[in-house]
């Protein structure tokens, strides 16, 4: 009996995998096509289109999946499950252009999704609470000075965007008036301006009030954890300063967000509910070079939900636009009594996954543990 060896190859460079084996070097590029396995949801097709769906997948060696009832039609939607390698998925959005059904433009989609390649390294987004509730630092940066003096610190420690809010939005936590937002927030972007630190400064804040007089101030960024729930003026004011904008989801308000949240299918409501917002913000002026996304976590979702998230996050990259996350000093470590060193160092160990997930922006609490992390991943 003769003892072969079997191995499989994970996360590898398949062309050099393939140069490896001796395999023909003029057809190496094409090949590799070949071994990319991906699986994409479509949501709400008819049974016409799920149907014709179905047999193209069939006639590449691809598989469909759909409700079990599409072929009596008894149901007049599904959603459906399309799997195969990349060269089998361009090939069915090939064939799928010539489809009758509106399948024509589902074919451009898959293409376009398949073509989508991020290069870009992951920013350093550094957090300044000016608040005295803040769950990891609340009151220690309140005092203008201190403020101040860790603004440098951030960039000194190698931020690539200042982050810095003047409401908390724990669990529980309650809104705060514009007013005192703008009381901490003014100050500080006036030292900014004043002393001419270059540096992008996005402002975490729900309300329009706030961000106006910010982006007038000098802010470029509007990180709204709400994902303009809170305030539906928001979508306004961001396009009217041609700011960037991360729109966050969230379940509900900070106040209610933890009572029991729960989700039929977590990410696809995370997935549908972002999709639906960046209509919003492209339907009300705002440029699409400056959407960010970021699923929320903490925010209306079970420890289990974020740690789902995070294994799944490369699930969003469907939705076109860059990847914020925001884990620093969570709930998510299960480490509420520890010092916040302890959490930064497994907020740090997250971070690192996320970062080999292509995650394009991390908010962080540590900037210079995160600088060290980024860095040692960099691969040139």
């Amino acid at each position: 009996m003769h003892d072969f060896v079997i191995k499989e190859v994970i996360n590898a460079d398949m062309g050099k995998e393939l140069a490896d084996i001796g395999f023909d070097k003029s057809y190496l590029n094409e090949a590799c096509k070949k071994f990319v396995y991906k699986n994409l949801k479509i949501y709400n097709l008819s049974m016409a289109q799920a149907n014709i769906l179905k047999q193209t997948a069939i006639s590449v060696g691809a598989d469909c999946a759909t409700h079990r009832e599409t072929i009596t039609a008894k149901i007049d939607k599904t959603d459906c499950l399309l799997g195969g390698s990349y060269s089998q998925l361009k090939k069915i959005a090939a064939k799928l252009v010539l489809q009758p059904f509106g399948l024509k433009f589902l074919g451009e989609q898959i293409d376009n999704f398949l073509s989508f390649n991020k290069t870009n390294p992951t920013k350093i987004v550094g957090i300044l609470n000016l608040t005295q509730n803040s769950f990891s630092d609340g009151g220690e940066f309140y005092e203008l000075t201190d403020a101040l003096n860790h603004l440098h610190e951030l960039i000194s420690d190698g931020a690539d965007i200042i982050d810095i809010g003047a409401e908390s939005t724990k669990p529980y936590s309650t809104a705060v008036g514009d007013n005192e937002q703008l009381a901490k927030l003014i100050p500080v972007l006036e030292y900014i301006r004043a002393n001419n630190i270059d540096i992008p400064v996005s402002i975490d804040t729900r309300s329009s009030i706030v961000a106006k007089r910010c982006l007038q101030l000098g802010a470029v960024m509007i990180n709204d954890v709400s994902g303009f729930d809170y305030d539906k003026g928001m979508p306004g004011i961001i396009a009217k300063y041609n700011a960037k904008v991360i729109i966050q989801h969230s379940k509900c308000t900070p106040d209610k967000m933890q009572d029991n949240p729960e989700y039929d299918n977590l990410m696809d409501a995370i997935y549908l509910s972002l999709k639906n917002k960046i209509e919003l913000a492209v339907l009300n002026g705002i440029k699409c070079e400056n959407i960010i996304v970021d699923p929320g976590i903490g925010f209306g979702k079970t420890r289990k939900d974020n740690f789902e998230i995070l294994k799944r996050i490369e699930e969003l990259r469907g939705l076109g636009y860059p990847l914020m996350l925001g884990l620093s000093r969570k709930s998510i470590l299960n480490m509420p009594d520890k010092d916040n060193f302890t959490k930064d160092i497994y907020s740090t160990a997250l971070h690192s996954v996320a970062i080999c997930k292509g995650i394009d922006y991390l908010r962080v609490h540590n900037v210079k543990l995160c600088r060290g992390l980024v860095d040692l991943l960099k691969q040139e």
